[in-house]
């Protein structure tokens, strides 16, 4: 008998393993300086986003990961206290949604 559970389970083959980022402090002061490198001022519309970032619709706060941001990931957003859901948009960024 085979337990499942102690199997190793093996990513998907169309699926690459998630980069991983350097973060700097950013000075964004909102938030205990412990979580200051997780979060960043959003710059308006001009401003880029990098795979490990989403911007919260709540507080316009660019929340940040060490690891790249997929579709169907939870984020929490420290300064408005909202936890997101990460989606993909039919332009192919990547958006939060509120989950509560």
């Amino acid at each position: 008998m085979t337990d499942p559970l102690l199997e190793e389970r093996a990513a998907p083959a169309a699926e690459a393993p998630r980069r991983r980022f350097e973060l700097d402090d950013t000075g964004f002061d909102e938030v205990p300086k412990k979580y200051r490198r997780f979060y960043r001022k959003w710059r308006g519309a001009g401003d880029v986003l990098a795979p490990n970032e989403v911007v919260c619709p709540v507080c316009k706060v660019v929340i940040r990961s060490v690891r790249e941001l997929r579709p169907g990931y939870r984020v929490y957003c420290m300064p408005c206290m909202s936890r997101l859901v990460v989606v993909r948009t039919e332009v192919g960024t990547l958006e939060a949604r509120v989950a509560y």
